[in-house]
């Protein structure tokens, strides 16, 4: 079995670097994440209407006994809650629709690209740590762009536009039900920080668990036939509850952070319907803004929420980007020598190969071929003889360029 190399991911919460390289992915679709980034734009801008159409019914169409005018409100929030849905149908089409064409587009050349690996790096690295890239790496990037980046954005602006609404609407009540929110950045700052640590060592649980599964289902012949089957068991155990306790920690982290929230808006309706039913029994506010704001609450505090879960998108994004991006920057090539770039016409080989002085080891100086030479003349048939781990796949090995050996020269008609 190979030996992976190791899995911690660490690095800043938002690593600026990472996600510009993330969002160059786009480029190709650039025209669709565009329309995409204006439809949210425009569909957080329509956020303060429905209240505010309610508010007309309450105050101006029920005290009059205008049934014309609380049915024309009743049409208009019918017509709001129809446009916005159309308008999220397409955001949510448009984002996934790229979110998968950069993922197709990033699979494959992270696979094109680590084709051209030599197999030394093939040696040292478990199939599982591969598997994991190519498929649940990629899907976190996809994820940035179907329910991260610009949903973040929307609800920013969502959260802007229903307070800028409330302070235009009455400042100081505004500023009453704004109270909680000091508490609420804390916990929203403390949270982050607790999640990415969990995120992360969930994701490198699920790489370990690919790592052994892959490793331990391929060699299962070796595993028989020492009869490891019971200790490679508790292994996997081992293993499999590291994977539960780190979806655990993630899940206490949500656990504590969203009743907080609901609590939070709790307590900010509970002092408005306090202090505004005082102003409205005085005849100081209308019953209408009163259930505007109370409307507003709750669209303040679900894009606080909706943030959460769109920055840990974000935040396991870049995490899964950051593995993908070294994995995509390695060089493990071999270099072509002058014989083996492709002339412009084809070479006639005589075919007489040549090892002089050559050492190789898979290995830092774990030396299988030591200062070995020989010649072999075109039509000349030589056979290699020896025990297990002489060397003799390995010669093979090198002839073909799999592997390039540390030491010496390899001739092909007197050539590298």
């Amino acid at each position: 079995m190979s030996k992976g190399q190791p899995n911690e991911v660490t690095g800043r919460i938002f690593d600026g670097a990472t996600l510009r390289k993330i969002l160059a992915q786009v480029q190709p679709y650039r025209g669709r994440f565009v329309a995409t980034g204006v439809l949210v734009v425009l569909l957080s801008g329509l956020v303060w209407v429905r209240p505010a159409l309610i508010r007309i019914a309450v105050d101006d169409a029920m005290p009059t006994g205008d049934a014309d005018l609380l049915l024309n409100v009743f049409l208009a929030v019918c017509g709001m809650l129809l446009f916005e849905a159309l308008l999220q149908y397409r955001v949510t089409y448009l984002a996934n629709w790229v979110a998968q064409s950069v993922s197709l587009d990033l699979r494959s050349k992270l696979f094109q690209h680590v084709a051209q690996f030599q197999l030394r790096y093939f040696d040292k690295t478990p199939v599982g740590t591969l598997v994991t890239r190519h498929v649940s790496d990629i899907d976190g990037i996809a994820n940035v762009f179907s329910n991260g980046i610009l949903n973040a954005i929307g609800d920013l602006l969502a959260l802007l536009v229903v307070i800028g609404t409330m302070f235009w609407v009455d400042w100081k009540l505004t500023l009453l039900v704004l109270t909680p929110i000091p508490v609420l950045l804390l916990a929203t700052r403390i949270f982050q920080r607790v999640i990415k640590k969990a995120f992360v060592d969930v994701r490198n649980q699920v790489s370990r668990m690919n790592e052994f599964v892959q490793e331990h289902v391929t060699g299962m012949h070796i595993v028989q036939a020492f009869g490891r089957e019971k200790q490679e068991a508790k292994a996997f155990a081992a293993i499999n509850a590291s994977h539960r306790d780190a979806n655990i920690r993630s899940v206490w982290a949500f656990s504590v952070f969203f009743p907080l929230v609901e609590m939070l808006s709790a307590t900010s309706v509970g002092v408005l319907l306090w202090w505004g039913m005082q102003d409205v029994l005085v005849e100081r506010m209308t019953l209408g803004i009163l259930l505007q704001f109370i409307l507003y609450v709750f669209m303040l505090y679900r894009p606080i929420r909706q943030l959460a879960d769109r920055f840990n998108v974000l935040q396991m994004g870049i995490v899964n980007s950051d593995r993908v991006f070294k994995l995509l920057a390695r060089e493990e090539r071999i270099e072509d020598t002058e014989m083996a770039r492709a002339p412009e016409q084809p070479i006639q080989l005589r075919g007489t190969i040549e090892f002089e002085n050559v050492w190789f080891a898979y290995t830092d100086e774990e030396w299988v071929l030591e200062d070995v030479s020989f010649r072999v003349e075109p039509g000349e048939s030589v056979a290699f003889v020896g025990p297990t781990g002489a060397g003799k796949s390995t010669i093979i090995n090198l002839l073909n360029r799999f592997y390039v050996h540390q030491k010496g020269r390899i001739l092909i008609d007197g050539k590298p």
